[in-house]
């Protein structure tokens, strides 16, 4: 009697066909880990700035790292610190404008305030243990920050000559405020430590040059306070571009950013106008009819986008949309 068993030929047939099926399945695994981006060249970094202290004078870099929370450069991230009054509500300029000129730098494990006609400050970035953790709080979304300590509060008080006030560092690992808390079109894992409510803002310098054509006196990109700016593409088209790729970072277009009173401070004296260039924006920039309605008044200028994939850019970086 024959033992029964494959013959040679179908061996080799279902040999044929497991192999043609695993690398289908090798190439779809691939496909799915590493898609291939069909890119479209729109623009070049020309400038990228962070703001280590809220509201007050940004630094210029040549290269950063892009993080879920923003840009950050060494041991100084965009808006890590934050002034904020006794009861935890987070200053803006636009209540004090004089914020626009502390500058801060860094060097030997300390960050230096300055200001006119201030002593130096210098606050160790490592602040003590023993330092107190306080509830931060703006625009009805709450974060946490290590209190600086007396000396730091006293001068910023003195500076502003207002009321007393304090300062507060993010530490990693610290609740962050959701970007979704004040703006209801970002993600859930959209987050921040102390910026309003979105971890990059783009600008072109198209748009800039759009807006000051239509202006008695120019303003500069500092009225505006973009983490990245862009050259090479048409005005406020950074406002249609939904996925970007710049250096190996990924972002997603939000929103264009609503824009208030804080574009009205000249940062060169701390003077709030109230009239331009906000004004003009007001003529001739408004949402599209189908933006929500709490923006209607505040004109649109740059734009905010989200954090999809981390990385390094630099100066110089091509700007791709993915399409």
């Amino acid at each position: 009697m024959m033992a029964l068993g494959w013959s040679a030929p179908s061996q080799v047939c279902t040999a044929l066909a497991l192999a043609l099926g695993l690398a289908a399945a090798w190439r779809w695994l691939r496909a799915r880990r590493s898609p291939e981006l069909r890119l479209k060249r729109v623009g070049t970094v020309s400038g990228l700035f962070l703001y280590p202290l809220k509201s007050c004078r940004g630094l210029s870099v040549d290269k950063a790292e892009v993080t879920e929370l923003g840009l950050r450069s060494g041991v100084l991230s965009d808006r890590c610190w934050t002034v904020m009054k006794e009861d935890g509500e987070m200053l803006s300029a636009k209540e004090e404008p004089r914020l626009v000129l502390i500058s801060v730098t860094h060097e030997d494990g300390y960050i230096t305030l300055n200001a006119p006609e201030m002593k130096a400050l210098k606050i160790p970035l490592q602040l003590p243990r023993t330092n107190s953790i306080r509830n931060c709080r703006r625009l009805g979304a709450e974060g946490e920050g290590r209190d600086c300590g007396e000396e730091a509060a006293q001068w910023i008080t003195t500076f502003l000559n207002t009321k007393p006030y304090r300062l507060a560092h993010y530490e990693p690992n610290m609740m962050t405020r959701k970007s979704r808390d004040v703006l209801p079109e970002f993600e859930i894992t959209d987050e921040v430590a102390y910026a309003e409510g979105s971890p990059i803002l783009l600008i072109s310098e198209a748009s800039l040059d759009d807006l000051n054509s239509r202006l008695e006196e120019k303003v500069s990109i500092t009225n505006f306070r973009p983490n990245i700016f862009v050259t090479g593409c048409a005005p406020f088209e950074e406002d249609s571009w939904s996925q970007i790729l710049i250096g190996n970072v990924q972002m997603k277009g939000i929103l264009p950013c609503p824009r208030c009173i804080f574009t009205t401070i000249d940062p060169n004296t701390g003077i709030m106008h109230k009239k331009e260039p906000l004004k003009t924006l007001k003529r001739y920039r408004k949402y599209a009819s189908t933006e929500q309605h709490s923006y209607k008044s505040f004109p649109p200028f740059g734009c905010l986008y989200g954090i999809e994939k981390t990385g390094m850019l630099a100066v110089g970086d091509p700007v791709y949309e993915i399409i």
